[in-house]
């Protein structure tokens, strides 16, 4: 589906992916993966990190991502999908070949003792943590990084994202967010148009993070809702960065 891109507003372009952004891509992801910032204190291999989280977007449903360009520089990405039971064919073939090389290097590297920890999680608490998805229904993520992140960049990269599935017929969607408190989130999403449908506190970065983190899976209805806005957008209070 062709999809125009919006005009630049501060130097600002929100575009369709395009093949040449790919290694960008896993660059920003690699670079915000730890709470916004580079995933390496947490896990050192940045390659296996970006070909588990991007490469079914950029490689299998590429028209379902998005890039924002700041000053023709692309600084940030929405990652999307319409196709679920696509994905989970695509990563049955992926995961094994990925759980192979990490258990290879994990021996004969070896990882730094964080990334030993990480890949214990990975595989004794992964599941148990993740919150559950709704089946067949599209879903969504995005990485700012820091300099580019604003209100404005993220409501025009979801929005844009947003309309490109109503135009497609889809009716919802769904995403799964990170917040520092369970509480807080129920409120935060409420305001722009989404509801949680289930939170699990995620352990794997205790060792580097005060305070207890969760995530979070939220629903959006676009029937009733197809912009990324909520009651009190408006309030000075809600000029706060959404979450990633």
């Amino acid at each position: 589906m062709e999809t125009t891109p919006l005009p630049a507003k501060e130097n600002r372009l929100i575009r369709p992916y395009r093949p040449g952004d790919r290694d960008t891509l896993r660059a920003i992801c690699a670079d915000t993966g730890f709470l916004g910032r580079p995933i390496d204190p947490v896990f050192e291999d940045r390659e296996l990190f970006a070909d588990y989280l991007t490469n079914y977007y950029t490689d299998a449903e590429p028209e379902s991502t998005f890039v924002c360009e700041l000053d023709g520089v692309v600084k940030g990405y929405l990652m999307g999908s319409r196709f679920p039971k696509r994905k989970a064919r695509y990563e049955a073939r992926l995961i094994p070949s990925l759980v192979a090389r990490g258990l290879w290097r994990y021996f004969t590297r070896p990882y730094h003792a964080a990334s030993r920890r990480y890949v214990r999680w990975i595989l004794t608490q992964a599941r148990k943590e993740n919150p559950f998805t709704p089946p067949d229904i599209p879903h969504f993520h995005f990485n700012i990084r820091p300099e580019a992140r604003s209100v404005g960049a993220t409501r025009e990269l979801v929005d844009i994202f947003l309309d490109y599935l109503v135009k497609a017929g889809e009716k919802q969607v769904y995403a799964q967010v990170v917040a520092y408190e369970s509480r807080r989130g129920n409120r935060m999403f409420a305001r722009y148009g989404f509801r949680v449908i289930d939170e699990r506190e995620v352990t794997k970065y205790r060792d580097l993070h005060p305070g207890k983190i969760y995530l979070f899976t939220i629903l959006k209805d676009l029937t009733l809702n197809s912009k990324l806005y909520g009651t009190d957008l408006h309030h000075p209070d809600a000029e706060a960065q959404p979450p990633a």
